[in-house]
């Protein structure tokens, strides 16, 4: 599945301009094979995507003899024969040396596999991503294993609203081989690259073990979807993890960003590149803040209420199929934090549904 934003307000292609406290020093490329110098070699570029968020962003360091690539874009020919075009416009005639894929998100590890056997190089991701996108890269059955189909009627969702969800997801024409081997990174790992130091910052709760690549010298940070200027990453819960508490865990990340120096250069993995690191983190408190009371309100007016039911006030302009799953599961996941935090509590009603209602 991708790992698009819910809530966007698109930034304009080549806009360079202070927003706020979000200043945005650079006009991103064209999506055409185009680069952009953030700093001595370091480039940055973006691979057109055929959907509602229609890029990403992938970036380039250069080490010596060679370059590292940061992210791939979806398995598509268009994405590789820009690829291709980038490599022989840019590199100086290097070759590509290694893979950087910040999460398993098939936007980002899209064509983990094609760079690994086209140019013979390593993939560095972290345990989770890896084994996480190993693991879902099957098809989804059909019919639907009962174990799934329960979570999402224990949501309160209709059958024939499961049965379109899925069938978008089963029509999903970008799922992509996956490579056989990597090499790990950890926390606090450090990348010696082109005469920088990039240590590893994992996040949680976009997805399990997202590698951020921090360079302290310089002050730049490759933020993957951890920190995106004016979307926010999709936070959910799936019935692979039914009683995960992500929304905990992507706050706590937030945290973890938050204490880097204030004047970082991100560079996300969409929109614009920026600086206000700090501010935009107390934006995304402050909008996962909004869903909370939202949601507080809903479930005392209610007197309970499905996920389902959740869903329609915090998402009511969801157009369907795969939207879908993003939306009841972001809902999902803001419900289980009140949960967690003792505000909501769960039952299960005879007909087999959830409902929430506010704890006494």
């Amino acid at each position: 599945m991708p790992d698009h934003g819910l809530v966007s307000e698109p930034a304009r292609a080549g806009e360079v301009k202070e927003e706020g406290e979000l200043q945005y020093p650079f006009a991103a490329p064209a999506p055409d094979g185009d680069v952009v110098e953030l700093a001595p070699g370091i480039l940055w570029a973006r691979i057109p995507m055929p959907m509602q968020l229609d890029h990403i962003n992938v970036y380039l360091l250069e080490d010596g003899d060679g370059w590292l690539v940061v992210d791939t874009g979806l398995n598509t020919g268009k994405s590789k024969a820009l690829w291709e075009t980038i490599i022989a416009r840019h590199l100086k005639g290097l070759p590509v040396k290694g893979l950087i894929c910040t999460h398993f998100h098939y936007d980002h590890a899209g064509l983990a596999a094609w760079f690994t056997e086209r140019f013979d190089i390593p993939l560095y991701m972290t345990h989770g991503e890896f084994f996480t996108m190993r693991g879902l890269n099957e098809q989804v059955p059909d019919p639907l294993p009962v174990p799934l189909r329960q979570f999402y009627r224990r949501a309160g969702m209709p059958d024939a609203r499961i049965d379109r969800m899925f069938g978008a997801v089963r029509r999903d024409p970008f799922m992509p081989p996956h490579p056989h081997a990597f090499r790990r990174l950890r926390e606090d790992d450090e990348l010696h690259i082109g005469g920088r130091t990039w240590r590893i910052i994992i996040g949680e709760g976009h997805s399990p073990e997202h590698a951020c690549l921090y360079c302290e010298s310089d002050r730049i940070l490759v933020a993957g979807d951890q920190l995106l200027p004016r979307i926010t990453s999709n936070v959910l819960v799936s019935g692979v993890e039914p009683e995960a508490n992500p929304l905990k865990l992507w706050i706590e990340s937030l945290g973890r960003l938050d204490r880097l120096a204030p004047e970082t250069l991100v560079l996300p993995s969409h929109q614009l590149v920026f600086r206000g690191l700090n501010a935009r983190v107390r934006g995304l408190r402050e909008h996962h803040r909004q869903q909370f009371d939202i949601l507080r309100e809903f479930v005392a007016g209610a007197g309970s209420c499905t996920a389902f039911e959740a869903m329609g006030r915090l998402f009511p302009r969801i157009l369907g199929g795969a939207d879908d799953m993003l939306a009841i599961g972001e809902t999902i996941a803001h419900l289980s934090w009140l949960r967690y935090e003792g505000e909501l509590r769960r039952v299960l009603d005879d007909d087999g549904t959830y409902r929430f209602s506010v704890a006494n």
